[in-house]
């Protein structure tokens, strides 16, 4: 029976400069997947990916080479050097990464706790696994707990209330550097879920004219529509320059979307008139080298952890009652995985008695050929319960008892008793 790690790093153990060199698009997590064919050691894997997390989930028949297994893998996937970034992994196993996840799924562990995005990008993550059949009876139970718990702590906690996500920290800066987005024009960059909200933001705030542009203009437009704003080309964005006053983005792309020279030959026609990016995305579409020209200001996802924090008390008095929610779920799925070990001897136990059943059932009707079917019938029925009401105890027992201490004390002694072995 393989373990389970969780082998990542995120907002709090790696700064953006590293994440967002291990960040996976779609493409690369499912070609990253299919390396799992050639590996004897890694058994089942799924891949997280978002602006604040990269984790590796897995199930390994070895730990110590298995999350070295791992890390080589990734080093030469994103052909980094592992000591660029090893020191700044974490790394569970057992009950741990398995609160880990659930504490992920939960939004416990995010940079905005209560933030429903990230269980949408779990289930995602999970979705590129099974395509890939990557995924088996460990990793598919442990994700179908964590979108259980998930559920639990949003409806029975007030996890969720005081609405908060990374774009809503993208606005709030925003207002706070203007005082109000009222009669400002922003440009969004970007037409996913998070440049969704933030249009909801904007929107709430009285933000005047809004402008998107996507790579996909259609895609563009319709977010527009939603909001009687305007949809503009990606060609159309230098020329954007010279006139909006925020520009939020957060697009997927893997190379920088707005550079430095841009920027700087746009300051002329806007009379050094203050122009404010918010890069929410990862890896970075805004160049960081533009905070070096005048009246040009630009904010990473990491400068948003102050906005983030204004919200956290509230949201860290209903987490303590998902811990407890996660605790319980933690115990459940221990007690699951457990049994797994038993299942091998209660197979064979069963087999053994049926088959022993079997056999003496076979020989008593042999001799009692005078019998009518109906009655054969009921000598097969009433064989089959006195099996099933033998077997309960010691299959229960073997279940729930037997995982309490080393579990290999009951399946020896088991196997031993009932010559399972030969």
């Amino acid at each position: 029976m393989h373990e389970i790690v969780v082998l990542g790093l995120n907002h709090k153990s790696a700064p953006i400069e590293i994440r967002e060199k291990l960040a996976f698009s779609k493409d690369e997590a499912l070609s990253f997947l299919e390396q799992l064919q050639y590996s004897d050691i890694i058994k089942e894997m799924l891949v997280i990916s978002t602006c604040n997390r990269v984790e590796i989930v897995a199930g390994i028949e070895n730990k110590l080479y298995g999350v070295d297994a791992i890390k080589t893998l990734i080093s030469k996937f994103k052909q980094l050097p592992l000591n660029q970034f090893e020191n700044l992994l974490y790394i569970y196993s057992g009950n741990t990464a398995v609160r880990h996840v659930f504490r992920v799924a939960s939004s416990l562990d995010s940079m905005m706790i209560g933030e429903p995005q990230i269980l949408g990008q779990i289930k995602e993550a999970y979705k590129l696994s099974i395509s890939k059949k990557s995924t088996g009876v460990i990793l598919n139970r442990l994700i179908h707990r964590a979108f259980f718990v998930s559920k639990r702590v949003r409806t029975e906690t007030g996890i969720g209330d005081h609405a908060v996500s990374i774009s809503y920290a993208a606005v709030e800066l925003a207002r706070k550097i203007f005082g109000t987005v009222e009669n400002k024009i922003v440009l969004l960059i970007g037409a996913g879920e998070m440049a969704e909200i933030a249009v909801e933001h904007l929107i709430r705030n009285k933000a005047s004219d809004i402008l998107v542009a996507n790579r996909t203009f259609e895609r563009g437009m319709e977010l527009a529509q939603k909001f009687n704003g305007k949809a503009i080309s990606f060609e159309e964005i230098d020329g954007a320059l010279k006139f909006v006053d925020i520009i939020i983005s957060s697009t997927a792309s893997p190379d920088i979307i707005i550079s430095r020279d841009k920027v700087k030959g746009a300051m002329r026609p806007r009379k050094n008139r203050p122009i404010f990016f918010i890069d929410i995305a990862v890896p970075r579409d805004i160049d960081p080298e533009i905070n070096k020209i005048d009246n040009a200001y630009v904010y990473d996802i990491d400068d948003l952890s102050g906005i983030i924090e204004e919200n956290i008390e509230e949201r860290q008095k209903e987490a303590f009652k998902a811990e407890r929610i996660i605790d319980e779920a933690v115990v459940n799925f221990s007690k699951w995985y457990e049994s797994l070990a038993m299942v091998p001897t209660i197979i064979d136990l069963k087999n053994k008695i049926e088959s022993l059943a079997q056999c003496e059932l076979s020989k008593t009707l042999h001799s009692l050929k005078h019998l009518s079917n109906n009655d054969s019938q009921a000598i097969t029925i009433m064989t089959r319960a006195i099996i099933n009401k033998i077997l309960h105890d010691p299959i229960s027992f073997l279940k729930t008892d037997g995982c309490q201490i080393d579990k290999t004390v009951y399946t020896d002694l088991t196997r031993k008793l009932f010559k399972l072995d030969g």
